[in-house]
């Protein structure tokens, strides 16, 4: 399990309802991905105080399979009555979407949107030893000029580094040939092993190899540099504006929910995520807090999802 979803375990009491809601109804949060993924470790960081809050016992039911489509198809076929969420990533809620002919369901109309409830942003990491680089003109004239051996690593095809890589190489007119890895702990294994050059990582993964120097950062896409990394420039500063981009999980109804009720949610996931206990261990695995009302969350997803879509077109990218 990682560090992150650790520190949550320990940060959090344990999950506790009034004698009188054991035997109500509970409220079960679906996470298409196995134990210790982002969309688990956003589940479980407001499922036990949101328990406490409701008087009735949340349940993180992990159902990974299809890259997230077992379970998206689960909430689809649930009941709208509040007793059924989906805490699930970008690739559920956006690049499946995108990148799949038939995925089994549509996540604008067989969803109802809840909260984003954190972000991750990408950073660009070299290995120091392969690419002599150190800031995004000279990686680019590199990338031109070794346009044959250049390749990057992620966790798997259709995943948030890879669409951002395929959305950097469009905009800097290179190139870098995909080696998906098995899983993203491999990526930076291989990344740091010099097998592959350079890649987009989850801010998360590799904190530890940059700040020991097995890998060299050379820019966040958040909207500002992240604090545990505060000498990387963001993207803008390095000299690609407009490309801010990075992994997220949010958190869905089934169709139909009354928007009172998803109101209500919202709300109450907002304000548990932004308790201290709960920001707090978060914020050190290299999430950004976000949550808000569903409006907003529809209009982020609706963005993304035209984003990307934009980009597998121009790339050729699909799943299936």
């Amino acid at each position: 399990m990682p560090a992150i979803a650790r520190r949550l375990l320990l940060a959090l009491p344990a999950l506790s309802c009034p004698a009188v809601a054991q035997t109500a109804r509970p409220l079960v949060l679906l996470v298409p991905f196995a134990p210790g993924g982002a969309s688990d470790i956003a589940a479980r960081a407001f499922s036990t105080r949101l328990a406490e809050r409701q008087g009735r016992p949340v349940v993180v039911e992990n159902r990974p399979g299809a890259n997230g489509q077992l379970a998206a198809r689960m909430l689809a076929r649930a009941a709208p009555d509040g007793q059924t969420l989906l805490v699930g990533s970008i690739g559920v809620f956006a690049l499946n979407a995108v990148l799949s002919r038939n995925p089994g369901y549509d996540p604008l109309t067989d969803f109802a949107p809840v909260t984003l409830a954190i972000t991750t942003p990408n950073i660009l990491v070299v290995n120091p030893r392969r690419v002599p680089a150190r800031n995004l003109s000279e990686l680019v004239a590199w990338m031109r000029a070794n346009a044959a051996e250049v390749s990057h690593a992620t966790s798997g095809i259709g995943s948030s580094p890879h669409l951002t890589m395929e959305l950097f190489t469009q905009r800097t007119g290179t190139q870098a040939e995909h080696v998906p890895a098995r899983g993203g702990a491999t990526a930076v294994i291989d990344l740091v092993a010099g097998t592959v050059p350079l890649s987009f990582q989850g801010l998360g993964s590799v904190i530890g190899p940059v700040r020991e120097g097995r890998l060299r950062a050379l820019f966040v896409t958040s909207p500002a540099r992240a604090p545990l990394l505060p000498d990387v420039p963001t993207a803008a500063e390095a000299g690609l504006p407009d490309f801010e981009v990075g992994s997220w999980q949010a958190v869905m109804a089934p169709a139909g929910t009354p928007p009172a009720l998803r109101a209500q949610l919202a709300e109450e996931i907002t304000s548990i995520l932004r308790e201290p206990a709960v920001s707090g261990p978060l914020e050190a695995g290299g999430y950004t807090v976000v949550g808000g009302t569903p409006e907003e969350y529809d209009a982020f997803q609706r963005a993304e999802i035209a984003r990307w879509r934009r980009v597998a077109e121009a790339s050729g990218i699909v799943l299936d």
